[in-house]
């Protein structure tokens, strides 16, 4: 920003308008004094410098204050390959591919929630995790549940193989029909299906809310690849820049979504 303001000249024959004790004027006289020295410094390194506008490109590195980890596709650090298995097979029935677009299996949902599992999430390492846990909660009150969403994966998908292996004559969930699957899925939903030891609406609610998590959470986290699930909705996502389009109202957003590691050819609209 420049500034045209320049301060009056001091003169040694102005009166003071100060009518204060000796004591009271030098310290009045010395904060002028660093008053004056510092809007002189200000000026100093002000003049000169106009300000620019920045558009249509990004002005600094994706990332560069607050780096986020980015997550490497391949492999699992906690899914075994049986478990991982049997997820793909559920988050593909949740949300298939379709002529909309691909489906949470494609969009890497399973890694998303394999890594978020062995991060701080996966422990409920913020969250309070001591008792005592109500057996009725209100819609409120969230899970109530000493377990963790590591145990409940754990046990939980190890009660949903041996409930498939002895109710389908020794077939995982991903050996299933897709109606098969279906309503094996609509059963846990509505706690109908009955998995021993473990209770089905737990497995299927964590399973839905990260899937739905890892479909529309920015691609650095491992799922929504390509940013499928913001084209689906047109969500831009952090694009840092929105001066082209609010001069338009009521006019349809067409830009495509900005990751937080931008986007190919992301310097065009």
């Amino acid at each position: 920003m420049r500034t045209d303001r320049h301060l009056p000249e001091s003169r040694p024959d102005a009166p003071s308008t100060l009518k204060s004790s000796p004591a009271k004027s030098k310290h009045a006289a010395g904060l002028t004094r660093r008053s004056l020295l510092a809007s002189a410094a200000l000026l100093i390194m002000t003049n000169g410098v106009s300000a620019r506008v920045v558009t249509k490109v990004l002005p600094w590195q994706p990332n560069e204050v607050y780096p986020v980890p980015s997550v490497v596709p391949g492999g699992y650090l906690f899914f075994t390959p049986a478990e991982a298995a049997t997820v793909d097979a559920i988050v593909d029935r949740l949300i298939p591919t379709d002529e909309l677009g691909i489906g949470a299996k494609d969009a890497g949902v399973t890694t998303f929630i394999d890594r978020q599992l062995t991060g701080p999430y996966g422990g409920h390492d913020w969250l309070y995790m001591q008792g005592p846990f109500s057996s009725t909660p209100l819609p409120s009150q969230g899970l109530q549940s000493p377990l963790t969403p590591r145990q409940q994966y754990r046990l939980g998908l190890a009660a949903l193989a041996s409930y498939c292996n002895a109710t389908y004559s020794g077939r995982g969930f991903a050996d299933l029909s897709a109606d098969e699957q279906d309503k094996l899925l609509t059963g846990m939903e509505k706690s109908e299906v009955k998995l021993p030891g473990f209770e089905s609406r737990m497995l299927f609610n964590a399973i839905h809310t990260n899937t739905m998590e890892g479909y529309f959470a920015d691609p650095i986290y491992g799922g929504n690849r390509d940013m499928v699930g913001w084209k689906l909705v047109g969500f831009p996502g952090v694009r840092y820049d929105f001066r082209d389009v609010m001069d338009r109202p009521n006019h349809a957003y067409t830009l495509p979504p900005v990751a937080m590691q931008g986007r190919p050819a992301w310097e065009q609209n």
